[in-house]
């Protein structure tokens, strides 16, 4: 759980006792960059990437033998490696598949940025299917649905216990999940804007432009979450809720348990701000 100022992790170990940690957010989390509009996409992304591997390595590690733990460089190279991966596949990989189609049909440059970016969310829902299927993965989700009951039930004003929360829905609207979805169709819109490119250098475009459509993404997604009670912005944030039936999972009560415990914290932190 990240709130303005810290962030709260709570893990199961094997014993079935609950472990917690938490940090007071430092350094770039609140630095002028991370109130500046569109730069402050790059710290949400990067908030997104480091803290959760971070959090998830440690509850990993807990659960591992001592020699079996990950710390250190291997910990920074399967951030970069993640990274790595993620850009290949769903910005590298569209772009080849566009590029094989077009040397069989002539395709016109909004056509060819259409269909790569429609490509590009194919493989995208496709990932987040397959890897749901694991069975480690599926019990993230599980959590990432614990916290979005928690939050939904937290907004309502009700007080915060398993039994209380057991029924709440799912899906949020300022779910992380949306801004990917927000990334790929922006990334529709920036590549047509674009143009026809050679392949070598569309590549370069696709990898180059990562950052600057994560900020535009960031800042739709903090737009919609300001005006929900809008109609056409309810509308628009409704892909973002079907895609959360892939990204979220019924969660168990005992999961409930570890999410509540540390959104209390974070709340008794926050509040003492």
């Amino acid at each position: 759980m990240r709130g303005k100022s810290y962030v709260v992790a709570v893990m199961r170990k094997p014993d079935k006792t609950l472990h917690m940690e938490y940090d007071k957010l430092q350094g770039i989390y609140i630095s002028r960059w991370a109130k500046i509009p569109l730069l402050r996409g790059l710290v949400i992304l990067w908030d997104s990437l480091y803290l959760g591997m971070k959090f998830i390595t440690k509850s990993a590690n807990l659960q591992a033998e001592e020699d079996a733990k990950i710390e250190g460089p291997v910990l920074y190279f399967s951030l970069l490696l993640s990274i790595t991966f993620a850009i290949g596949l769903f910005f590298i990989l569209p772009t080849f598949i566009i590029e094989l189609f077009t040397r069989i049909w002539k395709l016109t440059p909004f056509l060819m940025n259409l269909l790569e970016g429609l490509v590009r969310l194919i493989i995208l829902i496709a990932y987040i299917w397959v890897i749901g299927q694991m069975k480690d993965i599926a019990r993230v989700f599980a959590y990432h649905g614990a916290e979005h009951k928690i939050i939904n039930a937290y907004e309502q004003g009700i007080e915060i216990t398993v039994e209380n929360v057991k029924d709440y829905p799912l899906a949020h609207p300022r779910c992380g999940t949306s801004f990917l979805l927000s990334l790929v169709f922006l990334s529709i819109i920036m590549f047509t804007l674009i143009g026809p490119l050679p392949l070598a250098v569309r590549i370069l475009s696709r990898i180059a432009f990562v950052p600057f459509i994560a900020m535009f993404a960031y800042e739709f997604i903090r737009w919609m979450s300001d005006h929900l009670e809008n109609p056409v912005v309810k509308l628009l944030t409704y892909p973002n809720l079907l895609l959360q039936k892939l990204t979220t999972r019924e969660p168990s009560p005992d999961m409930l348990e570890v999410a509540i415990s540390s959104f209390k914290k974070l709340l008794q932190l926050e509040q003492s701000e």
